[in-house]
């Protein structure tokens, strides 16, 4: 299953720039580990704010949930999920006319 995964970073302002710093790295590593695994198929940011909207793909939604909470800033992001589901004018052959 594919996923459209929208998040915003709500990490504290007030947070020591040292733990920022090690939060942002942790987060980089992480993200990089679903890319390899195929988790993680796309990534963009969204201008002029904290966020982000990424393209996931995951067995069901219990283990995209898996996914995104073994993120290191998982506890002060705001998600948002929307399961996708391939348009009729993207498949291959047009229904009926299928072998």
């Amino acid at each position: 299953m594919e996923f459209l995964v929208r998040t915003e970073n709500l990490l504290p302002p007030d947070t020591p720039d040292h733990t920022r710093d090690r939060l942002r790295s942790a987060e980089r590593e992480r993200a990089q580990e679903l890319r390899d695994a195929g988790v993680l198929k796309r990534l963009w940011r969204v201008p002029g704010r904290n966020a982000t909207v990424g393209l996931y793909e995951a067995g069901d939604p219990a283990e995209l949930h898996d996914a995104l909470a073994s993120l290191p800033m998982w506890k002060w992001m705001d998600v948002t999920v929307e399961a996708l589901a391939t348009h009729p004018q993207e498949r291959k052959e047009p229904r009926g006319l299928q072998k």
